[in-house]
């Protein structure tokens, strides 16, 4: 019985970290974000780690892959065990620490194919330590299942594509799209909200300065303030989530108005995605007059979509004497929309036709 249980531990384990790391090496970019939200000032306020989520994000994600492999080939499992338990550790902190203090809506685990509430993904992290410590107090059951030289070509052949497949996302696109804006979705039908959806349930809460401390009150409380309280905020508390529409942040404003029913309304779109224009490729953009000139003669509305500010909107419209519209979009949108800075989306009445990297500019269907 004992071997059983160790046995399924072993193939439950290899598999779920197979899957949530080749989930996560899909979209390693997406997971770096996942990071960048964790390294940030509201939860452990470590800025000196951002510059190098991608990497980071790239080796926990090859190397959850790799140790999915090694526990089910059996590769030097004392060390394997060790190095899951550690990892798995770590997890669970983090998904408990996002859980109890509700800084991180989402941990990322399975990238945007599933989405986990933080208390979901904390109960997922102690089922797995519980199968990973079965693992570690029955080490000695763990056989390899092949010889030395096979578990050796496995082990770096599993690396090497691991590596390839993570060197290529980052350079084109995801393999797999799960993330609202794929290709086919009409962004306008995915924004709407059904008359029978669910609604959420607000609770006003009021913030007042009570002694050189914030506290908060309810509406029920303002009739029995204590003396002397200032009134700091008012925010409302979502006590019970309703519907929320897969698409809910799309809005694209030109100088201030709001532009996106227009745009979603024309037949031919081009729109040129960089949600930062500081680190955007200069040389896609210096190279976007001609594209705008050949998407023009086809008959395409063309426009750049950024979070940056008007100055360096301004600044960059000057200096790569860009002739189309640039609006403004909220940067974490445009992140979800399309990985790639810049990065090409062709839309129909609304529809997503055809998304591209700006490394594959070529294969753009215009």
């Amino acid at each position: 019985m004992k071997n059983i249980i160790t046995q399924f531990s072993r193939l439950f384990v290899g598999i779920l970290f197979i899957i949530s790391g080749l989930i996560k090496l899909n979209d390693p970019i997406g997971f770096s974000y996942k990071l960048d939200e964790y390294f940030s000032e509201p939860v452990f306020n470590m800025p000196f780690f951002i510059p190098f989520t991608l990497a980071i994000a790239l080796f926990l994600v090859i190397l959850e892959v790799v140790l999915g492999v090694l526990l089910l080939i059996g590769y030097k499992s004392k060390n394997t065990i060790w190095s899951l338990l550690l990892l798995v550790v770590l997890f669970t902190f983090l998904t408990f620490y996002s859980a109890y203090f509700n800084v991180v809506k989402d941990c990322g685990c399975f990238g945007d194919a599933l989405h986990l509430t933080p208390w979901q993904s904390f109960s997922k992290d102690i089922i797995l330590l519980f199968f990973i410590l079965i693992l570690f107090f029955n080490k000695k059951l763990i056989k390899p299942l092949f010889s030395n030289s096979i578990q050796n070509t496995i082990t770096y052949l599993s690396i090497g594509l691991c590596a390839f497949m993570g060197y290529w996302v980052i350079n084109h696109l995801p393999l797999k799209d799960f993330r609202p804006y794929k290709v086919g979705t009409n962004i306008r039908t995915s924004m709407e909200i059904p008359e029978n959806a669910a609604k959420s349930q607000v609770e006003m809460v009021f913030i007042y300065k009570v002694n050189g401390v914030d506290k908060e009150f309810t509406e029920k409380d303002l009739m029995s303030l204590p003396e002397g309280a200032t009134f700091v905020d008012r925010i409302d508390k979502v006590i019970v989530q309703g519907y929320v529409p897969p698409i809910h942040d799309f809005k694209l404003e030109l100088e201030g108005q709001d532009n996106t029913q227009i745009i979603l309304s024309k037949d031919k779109v081009l729109l040129i995605v960089a949600y930062n224009l500081e680190k955007s490729n200069t040389e896609v953009l210096k190279n976007n007059v001609k594209l705008y000139e050949k998407a023009l003669s086809k008959g395409y509305y063309v426009a750049m979509l950024t979070g940056s500010s008007k100055e360096v909107i301004s600044s960059v419209k000057m200096k790569y004497r860009i002739p189309f519209d640039i609006l403004f979009c909220d940067a974490t949108t445009l992140k979800t929309i399309e990985r790639a800075n810049p990065s090409f989306v062709l839309l129909n009445y609304g529809t997503i036709k055809q998304k591209v990297h700006y490394n594959d500019i070529d294969d753009l269907k215009l």
